[in-house]
């Protein structure tokens, strides 16, 4: 019991000494814990306790000063003890109304990476990873100058693409307009790779020769038409918030570290590789060095939903270690749930 009890004590001392932190950012010193705690424990009480944190990883010391900085350990120790706010169903309503006034998958996920930049002042990031059964809602084809055609392919989902292709032989608003009845009134309903296989074997047809749609068909096709490769949907907004923190980097890494976060692929890579709680359960990653050395100083909070359509969605926030951590995990909750529920 004794042993337990000790256990607690540091507890309470190391949290209050990474609330401290947070806050202000300098070295914390004992008469600071003191003063912050409620219980009746004297400044030499907590030394003690501050050098067992220290000798156990918890707690480090800059050189310059007598006071104490909590380490990564600290942090991490510190999430686990808390724990989500309750969301308000007021402001649940307002923040699914919000989004469901917005007709696109891509548009709601694009506002929510706004609304998680505006409450947390982090990076928002809202991602949306399809599935391989994507289904055809709808594709509508139109003429653009030189020879090219923009395709917008509409998925079940709600997911839209855009590609353009360029056409060798000329095609004209009329066979475009007849091309694009044809497969919506053939294939709405059919997942994309159904599709391509249908389309492929129907154009091996004797008689695709014969068929002037089919004719046009296949110089699409052979263009590219109906090639969608199955990319996410990644939004990120307020990455300029990054700029003046403390995060003791040279102005190479900074530009390393913004390169790495226009990369979409590297920032799915770093949602896929932290964000792996179960579903609707907040994440949190403290210290990203793992992923990229600019990153260490950085901190993920996030969870993996479901969306209505099937999709699986990716809600997060990227700030500094030194951030208000029960502020943002409740945030992410409010978004993902808002986001899940429409």
């Amino acid at each position: 019991m004794r042993g337990h009890s000790v256990t607690n004590r540091k507890l309470r001392v190391l949290h209050a000494i990474v609330e401290l932190y947070i806050e202000d950012g300098e070295p914390v010193a004992s008469r600071s814990v003191a003063h912050r705690l409620s219980e009746n424990l004297s400044s030499a009480s907590i030394r003690n306790v501050m050098a067992d944190l220290y000798d156990e990883g918890y707690l480090a010391q800059p050189h310059t000063s007598a006071g104490r900085i909590p380490t990564e350990k600290a942090f991490q120790s510190y999430v686990r003890c808390l724990a989500v706010r309750r969301i308000l169903s007021d402001e649940l309503r307002r923040l699914r109304h919000e989004l469901a006034e917005i007709g696109t998958l891509e548009g709601r996920l694009h506002r929510s990476s706004e609304i998680l930049e505006e409450m947390t002042r982090g990076v928002g990031i809202a991602a949306a990873i399809p599935a391989h059964s994507q289904t055809l809602d709808q594709v509508d084809l139109l003429k653009l100058a030189d020879g090219r055609v923009l395709m917008v392919v509409v998925t079940r989902d709600q997911m839209v693409r855009n590609k353009i292709i360029h056409v060798a032989d000329p095609v004209t608003e009329d066979e475009l307009h007849s091309i694009r009845n044809y497969l919506n009134v053939n294939f709405s309903g059919w997942t994309l790779i159904e599709i391509q296989h249908e389309v492929e074997q129907r154009l091996r047809h004797e008689s695709a020769a014969y068929d002037a749609i089919l004719r046009k068909l296949q110089v699409l096709y052979n263009s590219g038409l109906l090639e969608l490769a199955l990319l996410p949907e990644i939004h990120m907004e307020g990455a300029s918030n990054l700029v003046g923190l403390d995060l003791h980097l040279t102005r190479e890494k900074l530009r390393e570290l913004f390169r790495a976060l226009e990369e979409k692929k590297k920032l799915l890579h770093i949602l896929d590789r932290y964000l792996d709680d179960p579903q609707d359960e907040v994440g949190v990653q403290v210290g990203l060095a793992s992923a990229h050395p600019a990153m260490g100083e950085l901190s993920l909070i996030g969870l993996t939903v479901t969306l209505p359509s099937g999709v699986s969605g990716k809600i997060a926030v990227l700030g500094p270690m030194r951030m208000n951590y029960e502020r943002v995990m409740s945030a992410v909750a409010h978004v993902g749930h808002a986001l899940k529920a429409i």
